[in-house]
């Protein structure tokens, strides 16, 4: 099982690790990581790690088997052996312009309260899949909508539930395609605003930024359809 320090904090760069195994496709796996694994429409961190005497570049980082994170390294080479302690660093810009577009697709969540059917996230935009018949008449509200909630600057903090409070409390789920992980007996919930501050509340297992301000100017990018019921929705970073 690998220690997730991601998880205890998304803005934690770089940080040591002791290589566990291999895995038979040449992948690294660590006793704990800053590297988020693909998941949730969020894409695997890249990075690098070195050790006394080498060093490897991290394509991306994906699960393995059981609670592993895997390494996966760019291109083939000596992995360092089991008990090797390195140095892992990641690839900052990429994985905070994912943190800032994932927070971004749950601000449109807000706005266009309609159950999801699909996401991605890149480090340029991201999109949803809406169950939306039509698509929104006025694209420049929507637009305003999204930097509104931006430049209010609102906190974005985690709390945890069981999973019989989940299971109790189905409307926490906007997504309709993909279940949040459950069987560990708590699931994980991001939260925007506090009090009567609050606008959204829902399981996550990606990393985000701490406030919304920190996400900076949206732009509402194509609305497409995708079928009778769907339509696609994607938000750009501008910058």
């Amino acid at each position: 099982m690998t220690h997730l320090l991601f998880r205890e904090d998304a803005y934690t760069r770089s940080a040591p690790g002791t290589v566990v195994a291999h895995t038979p496709e040449g992948g690294i796996v660590l006793d704990q990581t800053v590297f988020y694994a693909t998941g949730g429409g969020q894409p695997g961190d890249s990075g690098r790690i070195s050790w006394p005497g080498g060093e490897m570049t991290i394509a991306t980082t994906v699960k393995g088997e059981g609670d592993d994170i895997v390494l996966v390294p760019a291109e083939p080479g000596t992995l360092p052996a089991p008990g090797t302690v390195v140095e892992q660093t990641l690839d900052w810009d990429r994985r905070h312009r994912h943190m800032r577009v994932h927070t971004a697709l749950h601000l449109l969540s807000v706005v266009l309260a309609f159950p999801v059917s699909g996401g991605s996230i890149g480090a340029e935009k991201g999109r949803l899949d809406f169950d939306m018949p039509e698509a929104p008449e006025d694209r420049d509200a929507v637009q305003a909508a999204l930097n509104d909630l931006v430049d209010r600057d609102l906190p974005v903090t985690e709390d945890w539930i069981s999973d019989d409070e989940l299971k109790a409390n189905p409307g926490l789920v906007k997504t309709m395609s993909v279940m949040p992980p459950m069987g560990q007996g708590r699931v994980r919930l991001v939260r925007i605003g506090q009090g009567e501050t609050q606008i959204d509340l829902q399981p996550c297992g990606g990393t985000h930024v701490a406030r919304t301000g920190e996400i900076g100017r949206l732009v509402l990018g194509k609305i497409e359809k995708k079928g009778r019921q769907n339509r696609r929705v994607s938000v750009l970073l501008d910058d």
